[in-house]
């Protein structure tokens, strides 16, 4: 399946940031947006929907003549991750925000690649045949349930 620009401007960030070795990456918007044959507002999309707190990174920006964008990977300690994740999960969890926070916990070496497909794949809305808001409420309660039930079997 082809990729849209926002998933190839995304994999681009990533592979820059691992190749890197570092959890940080300085970028133009400008001139990624002529990199890629896009819009600058393109380049912004990607970064406020892609690299959120809830992704696992810190955005910050400079304007002006030499302005930049800096993206941070924050990494989390795993005993206290999973307490901030409960903390912040709220009553009502979207499927995009599940995947978001999946993600993160699996990059971040909490959750194991069958964990985070078992859990993936149970939050999904084919699965949660409910209406808005129900689903979403339920989605929070079994994410919240399964992550409890991981926390208390986790060795030490």
């Amino acid at each position: 399946m082809a990729s849209n620009i926002s998933d190839i401007i995304e994999a681009y960030l990533k592979r820059l940031m691992e190749e890197s070795g570092l959890d940080v990456i300085e970028i133009q918007r400008n001139e990624l947006a002529e990199q890629f044959h896009c819009v600058p507002s393109q380049i912004n999309y990607v970064i406020s929907t892609r690299f959120t707190t809830d992704h696992g990174y810190i955005v910050e920006s400079k304007r002006g003549g030499g302005g930049y964008i800096r993206i941070r990977r924050v990494k989390l300690d795993k005993d206290h991750l999973l307490w901030d994740v409960l903390r912040s999960l709220g009553d009502e969890v979207s499927q995009s925000a599940s995947e978001a926070l999946i993600e993160r916990l699996h990059r971040d070496g909490w959750l194991t690649d069958r964990e985070a497909a078992l859990i993936s794949a149970m939050l999904r809305r084919e699965v949660l045949a409910l209406g808005l808001p129900y689903r979403d409420r339920l989605r929070a309660k079994l994410l919240a349930s399964a992550l409890q039930a991981l926390a208390a079997h986790r060795k030490p």
